[in-house]
C-alpha cells in the first residue's frame, strides 16, 4: 500500500485531517522513507534501501553530499585506518586506492558511489523540524530551503543520519575577545602554509590535533600542543599490520583486556614511554576506553616523533587568553599568533528531532548502545551514531533497510488479502449457477 494512498484514506475517515494538512504552504508525500543527512552513512541507507528495490529521498543542508569532508577538512587528510575498514555497503574500494586513500580519493569514492545507486539528495534544505504526527501515523519533516522557503515532507519511515559530527565544539575560553589573533576550529582549518613561521597552538590531542600539528610542522610554523586529559597515542601499524586490523583479529580469539594489554606493550615498545612527553595513558585499555566511551585511541602518524625533537612542544590546559597571549594551568605564559581548535564535534539531532525516546537530549546519541541504538519507534532509525566510523553506520545501514523492507511487507499483508477477497468474490458472484 503506497504512501498517497494510505494518506488518502486517513483524510477520508479524520474530520481533522484537513485542518492539520492545509498549514504549509509546499507538501510532499515521500512514498519511501526520508533520510537526513547525505554523509557516508546516509549515502549507505539509501543505497542498501536501492538495493531492495526502495526509494528514499535523501535531504541535505550543504550543496554537496559528504560536506564534511568536502568542505570542513584539512588538506593532508587521508582516512585513519585501511580502506577495508572505511568500505561502505555494496561496493569496495577501486583495487589502485593506497592502504589508506587521500580525502580526494574518498570523496571521489563517494560521488562514484551515489551516482552507482542513483542517490540524488535535496540540497540546501535544513531540516528544522521533525514530528511524529499521531493522528495520520506519518513524520512530518519541515524544511528550510536556501531562500527562506518552506517544505512539509510527509513519510511513514524517518532515518537520522546527520552522525555525530554535524556541528564544531568550540569551547568558551575566558579571554577570547582580547586575544586578537586568529582563533579557529579544524573545521576552518585547510593547510599550515598560511601559517610559516608563525607560532600556533593547537587545542585538542586527539587524531586531529596531532594531524594539523604535524602538518604545521611541515610548513615551518611552530607549533605548540595543548594536552587536557589523558590519551592513548597507538603506531599506525604493527607487526606488518595495520594496529586497528591487527586489534580486530585479536579480538575474535582473545578477551579485549588481553588484547589492550598486547597494543599497549607492543606500543612501548615501538613509542616509548609516551607519558615522557607530556601524554599520560588513561588507566583503561584503549579498547576497553573505546568500548565504553567512544574515545578514540591516536593513530601516530609522525607527531610523535616531532614531539621527541622538540619541534612540537607539549603544553597543559589553557587558564585565559589575552593579548597575543595564553596562560596555562601552571601559571605560565607564553605568546601565539593563532590558536587552532582541535575540539572535535557533536550531534545536532536534538535541535531538529522532536521526540523523547529514542534519542538522548543531552548528547544527541541514541539512549541504546550499540548494536542496538539503530531503531526506534514508529518508524524512526539513526545510523552514524555508533562511535565505530563507516564500519558501525554500514552494520546499522543493512539492518535499517532490512527492517524497512519488513515493516512495509507486514503492513501490506493485510491490503492484500483484502484486495484478493474482494476480487474473489466479485468473481464468484459473476459466475453462472450451475
Amino acid at each position: 500500500m503506497d504512501c498517497s494512498r494510505e494518506i488518502e484514506g486517513k483524510q477520508a475517515h479524520d474530520p481533522f485531517f484537513d485542518k492539520i494538512m492545509n498549514k504549509s504552504s509546499r507538501r510532499v508525500f515521500v512514498p519511501g522513507p526520508v533520510i537526513v543527512g547525505a554523509g557516508p552513512s546516509g549515502l549507505a541507507v539509501a543505497a542498501c534501501l536501492k538495493e531492495r528495490g526502495f526509494p528514499s529521498m535523501v535531504i541535505e543542508r550543504s550543496s554537496c553530499i559528504a560536506s564534511l569532508w568536502q568542505l570542513k577538512t584539512y588538506d593532508r587528510l587521508r582516512l585513519h585506518l585501511p580502506k577495508q575498514f572505511c568500505e561502505l555497503p555494496l561496493m569496495g574500494f577501486p583495487s589502485e586506492f593506497p592502504t589508506y586513500p587521500t580525502k580526494q580519493q574518498f570523496i571521489h569514492y563517494l560521488e562514484t558511489y551515489a551516482r552507482k545507486f542513483e542517490i540524488r539528495p535535496r540540497f540546501n534544505e535544513t531540516v528544522s523540524h521533525a514530528e511524529y504526527d499521531k493522528v495520520i501515523g506519518f513524520w512530518r519533516v519541515k524544511t528550510v530551503g536556501k531562500k527562506f522557503e518552506e517544505t512539509e515532507y510527509m513519510c511513514r519511515w524517518l532515518v537520522a543520519a546527520t552522525g555525530e559530527n554535524a556541528e564544531a565544539v568550540v569551547p568558551e575560553i575566558e579571554g577570547m575577545g582580547e586575544f586578537g589573533g586568529d582563533i579557529r576550529h579544524t573545521s576552518l582549518y585547510k593547510s599550515g602554509e598560511e601559517f610559516t613561521s608563525k607560532k600556533v597552538l593547537v587545542v585538542g590531542c586527539g587524531n586531529s590535533g596531532m594531524e594539523v600539528c604535524l602538518d604545521l610542522c611541515n610548513h615551518s610554523a611552530k607549533p605548540s600542543l595543548v594536552v587536557r586529559d589523558t590519551v592513548h597515542v597507538l603506531p599506525r601499524e604493527m607487526l606488518g599490520k595495520s594496529t586497528f586490523g591487527l586489534s580486530m583479529w585479536l579480538l575474535k580469539w582473545l578477551p579485549m583486556r588481553l588484547v589492550d594489554r598486547f597494543l599497549l606493550i607492543v606500543s612501548r615498545l615501538m613509542l616509548g614511554d609516551t607519558a615522557r612527553l607530556g601524554l599520560d595513558r588513561p588507566e583503561m585499555g584503549p579498547l576497553e576506553l573505546k568500548n565504553w566511551s567512544g574515545k578514540t585511541p591516536v593513530l601516530d602518524v609522525g607527531t610523535l616523533a616531532k614531539i621527541k625533537s622538540g619541534d612540537v612542544k607539549v603544553c597543559p590546559g589553557i587558564k585565559k587568553l589575552k593579548r597575543h597571549t595564553v596562560e596555562f594551568l601552571d601559571g605560565k605564559m607564553e605568546n601565539f599568533d593563532a590558536i587552532i581548535l582541535a575540539t572535535g564535534y557533536k550531534s545536532n539531532v536534538p535541535s531538529w528531532l522532536k521526540e523523547g525516546d529514542m534519542f538522548s537530549e543531552k548528547d544527541g546519541f541514541p539512549k541504546r548502545p550499540f548494536p542496538n541504538g539503530w531503531k526506534g519507534e514508529c518508524g524512526l532509525y539513526a545510523v552514524g551514531f555508533t562511535k565505530r566510523g563507516i564500519l558501525g553506520a554500514s552494520m546499522d545501514a543493512k539492518r535499517i533497510a532490512e527492517d524497512i523492507e519488513r515493516c512495509r511487507d507486514e503492513e501490506a499483508a493485510p491490503y492484500d488479502h483484502h484486495h484478493r477477497s474482494v476480487l474473489l468474490l466479485k468473481s464468484s458472484s459473476s459466475s453462472p449457477s450451475p
